[in-house]
């Protein structure tokens, strides 16, 4: 079905004319939510069309407009109400699904959530860090049990050692009375491979944390579906 959401809007005919088994509701009723299509989701939060155009089609073209889910994230409500047949109450509904999904993507775990391991962390982070088109870098705080008690955006932007500094990462830790500290940055390129400044900056955040008696636990690299530990790999001792 993921193919389809790309095709032309003149694919689909009014949900009126297609088989009842093969309209959006029906369909998530009868097999679920993970088996539509993005345009088909869309096609549900939009609920209709014109009378010029099914809302399946609309959907489409929205999604081509924004070269899918991922740039329609991030598309603006001036954007989004200057397509034809996209109102404000349209464009509000869609910006509404997108940002309950990032909320309900970066809520913190329940207090009986522990990390165990880099694959927890990214579980935890990589929806919220995967799609940002800039770096950001996080870090998650916690108590002596591993259980996740805060988390802070440090700063956004590239990644050198002159703007992570060890004050503002360890400023929280100390605030939150925190037993360790687990950072994390994505890469906007996919690929989590950590540059020679990464490594720089991950070994003077651990000395730093030596010095204060708060242990950092690793520092996780968020690519596209995939991560890089540097704990993992060998540059945290």
């Amino acid at each position: 079905m993921q193919q389809r959401d790309m095709l032309s809007q003149d694919y689909y005919p009014m949900l009126k004319n297609m088989p009842e088994s093969d309209r959006p509701r029906e369909r998530m009723m009868r097999v679920g939510p993970g088996a539509l299509s993005d345009a088909e989701l869309l096609a549900l939060l939009l609920r209709t069309g014109s009378a010029e155009e099914s809302v399946m089609s609309l959907a489409c073209r929205v999604l081509n407009r924004f070269e899918g889910v991922r740039g329609l994230k991030s598309a603006s409500f001036e954007e989004l109400i200057a397509m034809k047949g996209i109102g404000p109450a349209k464009a509000l509904l869609i910006m509404a699904g997108l940002e309950l999904g990032k909320r309900m993507s970066t809520a913190l775990p329940s207090d009986r959530f522990a990390i165990r391991s880099p694959k927890d962390v990214a579980d935890v982070m990589m929806e919220e860090l995967r799609y940002h088109t800039q770096e950001h870098f996080v870090c998650l705080y916690l108590n002596t049990k591993n259980h996740i008690i805060g988390r802070e955006t440090i700063f956004i932007g590239s990644l050198n050692s002159s703007i992570v500094h060890p004050r503002e990462v360890y400023k929280e830790a100390i605030r939150r009375s925190s037993a360790s500290v687990i950072c994390l940055h994505n890469h906007p390129s996919g690929d989590p491979a950590p540059s020679r400044e990464d490594i720089d900056v991950t070994r003077r955040l651990q000395e730093a944390g030596r010095i204060l008696g708060i242990e950092l636990l690793d520092h996780v690299i968020i690519g596209d579906g995939r991560f890089y530990s540097m704990k993992e790999k060998g540059h945290l001792a």
